[in-house]
């Protein structure tokens, strides 16, 4: 039978009592309802093979396993809100969940392996009904000959040895109910751009472990009570948010200016001129969402006027320019801090300031005056100023301080389940490659996937085979912006190339779309993806910054910086933190290159093949 969640679900007894053509019929109708199209030949032709496997070994199954009749077969079940994506098969038995991927293959192929481990990650993560249920992973290349195995926690089963497996099966819980199951909620962490649509479109958006556990929910109701406060005393707060990248700042922030808008007037900057150009690309909307530099333009620089707006968040506030920087772009005499605090007095009565600032982020030309710059700033400042920030930060600050570690996040939100991935990241640019291999284990048992190439087509291969058919999932290539030894590879990491990009397009425009990031035509530079995210990017490492006599050293100078190694380390912070589901690292064929790659495994990248 079908549901409104699945091509068909009922019981073995029931799957093997149906006829073929039944069954073909009900999968194809769904399929169409979702879709809006007939099913293509060869996803027919798939599905027939698929169904004369399974009714192979599910009859004699029956003889050695009574108890298998019950067990459900939900096939082409659609994972809620994830733009179609679904396993081939969910068996509910024993008191397990068993996810199985079929591929009309004979050999085993990594992006296979990691599809399906994903669905495991994904349905044990954010599937309700499957949080206490052990949930296993299984592919099966139809063409298979080789004895059933297990590669990187996914069982490989011979097509032909399906039912000796699930003989095996040991029934650890009461049985699933089928009903509940299905129709259980899912609720993965939405990107950022997602969140910013939910948000603005009042649609609720998930309460998942992950942002539970980061204590975002017990942050905006902190947030709430400042500015009750503020409006209530007519007094003047800055609240300085730290985190990790992809800790949920801009989500917080979204969230902040949106609940708070509807009472009073509130807006959400940022330095990031991608990011907000890419969320009013997703939101057809420019009101409460703008550039910071319009907001100089138009209250600091043109007029010194008075925003209208009590509540201002500023995202990506590491990119605070010092004095120099803003004399020479805006002819403002202070550091961005600075102004923006005496724009923000203006405001009449009261006034909260959010600071959401990103750790090792800072990556651009006048950024390096760090969290003192808001203290320098507040020196200057007329009307008295409440500061709120993080332990950790409260030494920067002379003026009245009220500490709270709620403003420290530091939980990651963007790469599913992986808890490790800034402390790998950190080691790797640390130059502490020993350390990073050992935590690259962690990293990999959590189901993040990390791999390193000197084969850039074996790479865009692999993205495009493991996100066949999944029309949500984005992937694509991103650079440092001063490698000059990647544009032979097809890597246009130029100031014109990048330049010319229409980023909205490049993030949110559909996989089969010329202007997708799926297209491999366009690559951004750190400098348009902080902030952002895609499911699995394809970094390319450049010969800006290499591995040499034990440490990490750069190939050409950078004027008018302070430390610019740290600038490229930074960087490459940036970009190998884009990934949710992981990423893959491509090093070019080049002798001056070879030291980088061989650091770079020597911190537990797995060489990336074709075949498993």
């Amino acid at each position: 039978m079908s549901c409104i969640h699945s091509g068909w679900l009922g019981s073995i007894a029931a799957f093997l009592a149906c006829p073929t053509a039944s069954w073909l019929e009900t999968l194809a109708t769904n399929y169409q309802t979702l879709y809006h199209q007939q099913p293509a030949g060869t996803q027919r032709q798939a599905w027939d093979e698929c169904g004369e496997i399974l009714r192979s070994q599910l009859e004699p199954l029956l003889n050695t396993r009574p108890d298998s009749k019950s067990w459900t077969l939900i096939f082409e079940y659609e994972l809620p809100g994830e733009g179609g994506r679904r396993p081939d098969l969910v068996l509910l038995g024993g008191g397990q969940i068993l996810v199985f991927e079929f591929k009309q293959k004979s050999a085993l192929s990594t992006a296979d392996l990691d599809q399906v481990a994903a669905y495991r990650r994904d349905l044990a993560e954010y599937h309700q009904a499957s949080a206490h249920n052990p949930v296993t992973a299984i592919l099966i290349p139809t063409r298979y000959t080789k004895e059933n195995t297990t590669r990187n926690a996914v069982q490989v089963l011979n097509p032909t040895q399906i039912s000796t497996y699930l003989e095996t099966l040991v029934e650890i819980q009461p049985e699933i109910d089928a009903d509940r199951w299905v129709n259980s909620s899912y609720e993965p962490l939405p990107t950022v751009i997602d969140a910013a649509r939910r948000i603005f479109q009042q649609e609720p958006l998930p309460s998942i472990k992950r942002a539970q556990s980061a204590r975002i929910p017990e942050i905006l109701d902190y947030l709430a009570q400042i500015v009750d406060r503020a409006s209530r005393q007519k007094e003047r707060h800055l609240i300085l948010i730290t985190g990790v990248p992809g800790a949920g700042k801009t989500l917080v922030g979204l969230q902040f200016v949106y609940q708070t808008e509807r009472d009073r007037p509130a807006i959400f900057l940022s330095g990031n001129r991608p990011l907000i150009t890419v969320l009013q690309y997703a939101l057809q909307s420019k009101a409460l969402v703008r550039e910071i530099r319009n907001f100089y333009l138009q209250h600091e620089v043109r007029r010194q006027t008075a925003a209208r707006e009590h509540i201002v968040v500023f995202d990506e506030a590491q990119r605070a320019w010092d004095a120099d920087r803003m004399s020479e772009k805006y002819g403002i005499t202070r550091a961005a801090p600075g102004a923006v605090l005496r724009i923000c007095e203006r405001v009449p009565d009261w006034c909260v300031l959010l600071g959401l600032i990103g750790e090792g982020q800072t990556i651009h030309v006048g950024e390096e005056g760090g969290i003192e710059q808001w203290d320098q700033g507040l020196k200057s400042a007329i009307e008295p100023w409440q500061v709120h920030c993080s332990t950790e930060q409260a030494k920067y600050f002379e003026t009245t301080t009220y500490t709270n570690d709620l403003l420290n996040l530091t939980t990651s939100l963007r790469s599913h389940l992986a808890k490790h991935l800034q402390t790998w990241v950190t080691h790797v640019l640390n130059g502490e490659i020993n350390q990073a291999k050992l935590v690259m284990s962690l990293l990999a048992s959590e189901g993040f996937d990390c791999y390193l190439t000197r084969d850039l087509e074996t790479a865009k291969n692999y993205c495009r085979s493991r996100y066949k058919d999944q029309s949500d999932k984005r992937y694509g290539l991103v650079a440092s912006s001063r490698s000059r030894n990647l544009v032979k590879y097809g890597i246009r990491n130029d100031y014109i190339s990048t330049q010319k990009l229409n980023l909205g397009a490049w993030y949110i425009d559909s996989p089969d779309s010329e202007t997708s990031c799926c297209a491999f035509d366009r690559v951004v530079t750190e400098f348009s993806c902080q902030g952002l995210e895609l499911d699995f990017p394809i970094v390319g490492w450049g010969d800006d910054l290499i591995w040499s006599n034990g440490a990490w050293m750069m190939t050409k100078s950078q004027k008018n910086v302070r430390n610019p190694l740290q600038l490229r380390i930074n960087s490459y912070r940036v970009l190998l933190t884009r990934g949710r589901d992981g990423f893959i690292i491509f090093v070019p064929e080049e002798a001056k290159m070879d030291s980088t790659f061989e650091a770079l495994r020597s911190s537990g990248l797995v060489a990336l093949n074709t075949e498993a």
